[in-house]
Parts: C-alpha cells; structure tokens; sequence
C-alpha cells in the first residue's frame, strides 16, 4: 500500500508540474505589434514589474456600430528592452512578443511579454523613400 501510495504522489506531483508549465512557461503564441506607445511604467506591490501599453492605429468594436481604441497591453522582464522603452514614450514602436497562457506575478499582469524592441521612430512619421509614389 505504502508503494503505491508513493507511486501516485509521484505521478501527481509530476502532472502538477506539468500542467504549471504548460500554462505559465509555454510560450503559446509570437507575434508583432506596432503602435504608439501610450505609457511604459515600473510598478506593483511585492514585484515591481514593467507595464506598458501600445495604441494601434484603426479601431476595433466589440459591437456592431460602436468604436474603441484598440490597445496591446503588455509586460516586459528584460531590463535592457524596459530602458529602450522608457525613453520612448508617445513614440511609434514595432515590438516582438510572446504570448503565454497566464501571467506570473514576478513577469507581470499580462499574458503577452515584450522581448524585443524591432524600431523606434517618431509619430506621424514615415519613412519617404519606402513610398511606391511621389507625394
């Protein structure tokens, strides 16, 4: 009884661990955002984690006929990406993310985590030499 006992903690215990990783280390999705950065701060109570939020250019309504913002929500853990984008504020960002299943207090309050800072550039700006015509 004792033997088997140990054998079902020890399976327990492992599909614990396995279902924690899958919903907070699985990266489930990668992607790019590009918008307006919107605000970037350092925050919490216990962890101090970096917050931010991207603006996206056109709208996008959760009912027919309304209009809302459409906002990227996100965290970042990495010190060097955070300064990046501390003096970036009100800027025009291209960010590289990914997304995991749940948030971990000490990684942030979003599912989706910054990992890269792909260009910075001024808003309302655009890059003229890439225009397929004369303006």
């Amino acid at each position: 009884m004792k033997k088997f006992a140990w054998i079902s903690g020890i399976v327990l215990l492992v599909m614990f661990a396995g279902i924690f990783w899958y919903k907070f280390y699985f990266v489930f999705g990668e992607g790019v955002k590009a918008g307006s950065l919107n605000y970037f701060v350092k925050k919490g109570v216990i962890f101090k984690t970096y917050e931010g939020r991207v603006v996206q250019e056109g709208f996008q309504s959760p009912t027919a006929g309304g209009l809302q913002s459409n906002e990227f929500r996100f965290s970042v853990v990495d010190e060097a990406v955070a300064a990046k984008l501390e003096r970036a504020s009100g800027k025009f960002v291209e960010l590289r993310y990914n997304e995991y299943n749940g948030a971990l207090p000490w990684r942030g309050t979003s599912n989706f985590v910054v990992t890269e800072v792909l260009s910075i550039e001024e808003s309302g700006q655009t890059n003229r030499s890439a225009l397929p015509y004369d303006q």
